[in-house]
């Protein structure tokens, strides 16, 4: 692969929609112990339009883009419940390369600056 996670500050959890399946409420609501519907109404929230129709993770505000996943650890700039993660999250970047992280590393370079963020 020629990204590397751990290097950054969370591109994909930023995505506005990160849609989940039902399995992926059983999982979460398994690693919480707590029931699925629980886990329905805590964590996710019905998207629909004429075309979609959705169950959608929560999220809440973050410093770096408007908002992130409600599981991204928002200091750490990471997953807290990343052996529970919906299976789009674990298919995420589809392929072997993340165009974020290429970018990423481009300006990290431009600037000088392993840790810089470009934000919005």
């Amino acid at each position: 692969m020629s990204f590397n996670c751990s290097k950054c500050p969370g591109y994909c959890c930023s995505h506005s929609r990160i849609e989940v399946t039902d399995k992926d409420i059983e999982r979460l609501a398994a690693h919480f112990g707590i029931s699925a519907r629980t886990a329905r109404k805590r964590y996710t929230y019905h998207y629909k339009t004429k075309d979609v129709s959705e169950q959608i993770l929560r999220h809440h505000k973050d410093t770096v883009y408007k908002t992130v996943c409600r599981f991204f650890d928002r200091h750490k700039r990471q997953c807290t419940v990343y052996a529970a993660r919906p299976a789009v999250c674990r298919k995420y970047p589809y392929g072997n390369t993340c165009g974020y992280y290429g970018f990423l590393r481009f300006e990290r370079s431009f600037h000088g600056d392993e840790e810089f963020v470009p934000t919005a």
